[in-house]
C-alpha cells in the first residue's frame, strides 16, 4: 500500500493513504467494538491504541486516510494492522449472505473494519462491558488508564495514558481498583490480570487456536462468559468467525432470522463482520 508522509501545521508526523474503500472512522470506532477513541470532527477521531497517541481523518471525497501523530515505521508495524488495512472488505461484503437485513446493513454500515486491537485491552473492556452502556464503559476504560497507565506526552502539552498491563493491575488489591468505580467488575478485572500476568492464562496462545478452543481458554478466566469471549476472539485477535451474541444481537436474529438455528453457520467465515454490521446498523435505527 502506497502512502505519502508529511509533517502538519502541529509539527507533527502524519500519513496519507489514498483510495481507501469501507473505511470511515464513525463506524468503526462507533459499532461498539473499541472505547479509547471520541470524535473531534466531521469524520476525525482521536484515541490511544498500543500506547500511541493518534488521530485519524477520513476524506469522503477522495477516500483518502490521514493518521497524524504517527510515523511511517509505527505505520507499517502498527497501524495497518490495527485497521486491517489488508483485507479487501468489499471482498466480504459479496460473500456474505445477501438477504435483505444484511445487505441493508452492509450498505449503511460498510466502513466498519475489525481493528485488531491488543488482547488484553480487549478482553478487560469486555469485562467492563457487562451489563454496562457504551458511555460508562468508555468512563471506566479511562479511569483504569489514567489512574494505572503509563503517561503519553504530547507535543502540545497534552498528556493521554497508555492501557495498564496486566502486571501492573495484578499487583492491585481490589481496593485500590475501587477508584475507577467498576463494581462488581473489579473481582474480575483483577483475576483476568494474575492469571494472565502469572502465565496461567496465555493471550498469546489463543492466536492459534479455533474460535471454540479460545472462547474455552478465554473463559477460564472469572467474569468471562461467551459474549465477552468472543468480542475478544473477534476484535482482538481477528477470528472472523467469531459471532458475539448480547441482547441487541437476540432482537436482531428474532426479528430477521427467526427460522436460522445457527447463526455461524448461517454467515459463514465473516460471521463476525456480519454481526458488526448488524448491530451497528440497528443501533442507528434506535
Amino acid at each position: 500500500m502506497k502512502f505519502k508522509e508529511f509533517i502538519n501545521k502541529n509539527n507533527e508526523p502524519c500519513i496519507s493513504i489514498d483510495g481507501i474503500k469501507h473505511f470511515l472512522p464513525s463506524d468503526i470506532f462507533e459499532c461498539g467494538q473499541a472505547f479509547r477513541f471520541n470524535q473531534i470532527g466531521e469524520e476525525y477521531y482521536e484515541g490511544v491504541a498500543f500506547g500511541r497517541y493518534i488521530r485519524v481523518r477520513k476524506n469522503k471525497e477522495n477516500d483518502a486516510v490521514t493518521i497524524e501523530n504517527t510515523t511511517p515505521d509505527d505505520f507499517r508495524n502498527v497501524w495497518f494492522g490495527f485497521f486491517d488495512l489488508g483485507t479487501d472488505y468489499g471482498e466480504i461484503i459479496a460473500n456474505l449472505p445477501q438477504d435483505p437485513a444484511l445487505s441493508e446493513a452492509s450498505a449503511n454500515c460498510g466502513g466498519i473494519r475489525i481493528l485488531r486491537q491488543e488482547p488484553f485491552e480487549t478482553l478487560i473492556s469486555y469485562i467492563i462491558s457487562a451489563n454496562n452502556n457504551i458511555p460508562r464503559i468508555k468512563k471506566i476504560v479511562e479511569a483504569l488508564c489514567f489512574n494505572f497507565g503509563d503517561k503519553i506526552e504530547h507535543n502540545n502539552g497534552a498528556i493521554y495514558y497508555s492501557f495498564p498491563t496486566a502486571g501492573t493491575l495484578a499487583a492491585l488489591s481490589i481496593s485500590e481498583l475501587e477508584i475507577i468505580k467498576a463494581g462488581f467488575r473489579h473481582k474480575y478485572i483483577l483475576d483476568a490480570a494474575k492469571k494472565i500476568d502469572g502465565g496461567i492464562i496465555s493471550l498469546g496462545g489463543v492466536y492459534t487456536m479455533n474460535v471454540a478452543d479460545g472462547a474455552k481458554e478465554l473463559m477460564r478466566i472469572g467474569g468471562v462468559g461467551p459474549k465477552v469471549a468472543s468480542c475478544a476472539l473477534l476484535f482482538a485477535y481477528h477470528k472472523l468467525d467469531a459471532f458475539p451474541i448480547d441482547v441487541w444481537i437476540c432482537k436482531i436474529l428474532n426479528k430477521y432470522y427467526p427460522d436460522i438455528t445457527s447463526p455461524t453457520e448461517y454467515f459463514g467465515a465473516y460471521a463476525g463482520v456480519a454481526n458488526s454490521y448488524l448491530f451497528y446498523n440497528e443501533r442507528k435505527k434506535g
